[in-house]
C-alpha cells in the first residue's frame, strides 16, 4: 500500500480518513480511508491506471453535491476531482473543461465573456462532471443541449464520446450504466451573446432560487425526479408530508422536494425518510418517485 501511494502522490494530493460529512453538501457520512486530488485531467488518468491494476475499491466524486453517503466508513479509494481538475479553456465559442469544475461558476464566467448556454446552471451546486452524469437541468433546458463530446476514463484508457454516444435523456446518461466509468473532461458548444443580459439572467435566476429554496441548511439538491404530470414536491406536498422530521432529517418546509440535515443528521434518518415519502405517494396516489440523489457506500 505505501509504495502504491507513493507512485500515485507524484500525481495528486493524498489524505487518509477525510470524513464525508466535510466533503459533501449534504453533511453527512462516514470517513473515507483514501481521498486523492489528482493536479490535473492527466493526473487524473495516471492515478486512474495506476489503481486499475490494484484491488483497491475506487470512486469518483466532484464537489458530493448529489450524494447520500452512508453512515459506515469507505474502505477503499476516493478520488475527488473539483480541487484541481477544473481548469478550463476556449477556443472561439467551444469550451474545454474539468469535470471537478463547479457548473455555477462556469456559468459566470461564460457569461462575463459574453458566451451563452450555460444560463439554465446559474443555481444548480455541482460539478461539470456530475452534471453530464445526471443529465442536469432546470428552467427546462439540460447541460445535454450544448454538450459536446465528453473524455471518459473506462478502464483502458481516456477516450471521448459523441453528445449522441453519452445516450442523454431526462436525468440519464450511458454513464449511469457503467459505474467503473469516469468523466474527466467535456468540451461545450456555445454561443455568442451579450454579456450583460446573460449576466441579468443569471442573477435573475440565482435570486429565484434563493427565494424557492432551502438554502440555509444542508442539502443534496432535489430529492427525487419529477414523476410526471405532477412535480415531485407537489405530490410530497399533497400527502401532507412538507416538514416531516426522521432524527435530524427533515422535508423541508420551504420546498418539499428537499430534505435537510437540520442538525446532525444520519443517513439512515435521510433514507428513512425517503422511504417514508415513497410508500405515502404510492400508497396515496399511485406514483413511483424514483430518488435523483445518488447513494454511495451502501
Amino acid at each position: 500500500m505505501k509504495e502504491l501511494m507513493k507512485r500515485i502522490s507524484v500525481y495528486g494530493d493524498i489524505e487518509y480518513n477525510r470524513s464525508f460529512a466535510d466533503c459533501t453538501t449534504l453533511r453527512i457520512g462516514g470517513n473515507c480511508e483514501i481521498m486523492i486530488y489528482p493536479f490535473n485531467v492527466a493526473g487524473a488518468i495516471a492515478i486512474l491506471d495506476i489503481l486499475h491494476g490494484s484491488d483497491l475499491p475506487v470512486r469518483v466524486i466532484g464537489n458530493g453535491s448529489n450524494l447520500l453517503v452512508s453512515d459506515a466508513n469507505y474502505h477503499g479509494v476516493v478520488i475527488c476531482l473539483n480541487k484541481y481538475v477544473n481548469q478550463y479553456e476556449l477556443d472561439g465559442t467551444v469550451l474545454t473543461v474539468g469535470a471537478g469544475a463547479s457548473i455555477i461558476a462556469m456559468s459566470y464566467a461564460m457569461a462575463k465573456k459574453g458566451l451563452s448556454g450555460f444560463e439554465f446552471a446559474a443555481g444548480i451546486p455541482g460539478t461539470i462532471g456530475g452534471a453530464i452524469y445526471m443529465n442536469a437541468g432546470a428552467y427546462k433546458h439540460d447541460i445535454s443541449e450544448i454538450v459536446n463530446s465528453v473524455l471518459v476514463y473506462d478502464g483502458n484508457g481516456a477516450h471521448w464520446l459523441t453528445q449522441k454516444q453519452c445516450a442523454f435523456g431526462y436525468r440519464q446518461s450511458i454513464f449511469q450504466a457503467h459505474s467503473d466509468w469516469v468523466i474527466l473532461q467535456a468540451k461545450f458548444d456555445l454561443n455568442a451573446g451579450d454579456a450583460d443580459k446573460i449576466l441579468a439572467l443569471l442573477d435573475d435566476r440565482r435570486l429565484r432560487r434563493f427565494n424557492s429554496q432551502p438554502l440555509d441548511f444542508p442539502s443534496a439538491g432535489s430529492v427525487f425526479r419529477n414523476p410526471g404530470d405532477m412535480l415531485a414536491w407537489q405530490a410530497i406536498e399533497a400527502v401532507g408530508l412538507r416538514g416531516k422530521r426522521i432524527g435530524d432529517a427533515m422535508v423541508s418546509e420551504k420546498h418539499c422536494n428537499f430534505i435537510v440535515n437540520v442538525g446532525h443528521a444520519k443517513a439512515s434518518d435521510f433514507y428513512e425518510l425517503v422511504q417514508l415519502i415513497q410508500r405515502e405517494v404510492k400508497s396515496k396516489l399511485d406514483i413511483d418517485l424514483i430518488m435523483e440523489v445518488e447513494r454511495f457506500n451502501w
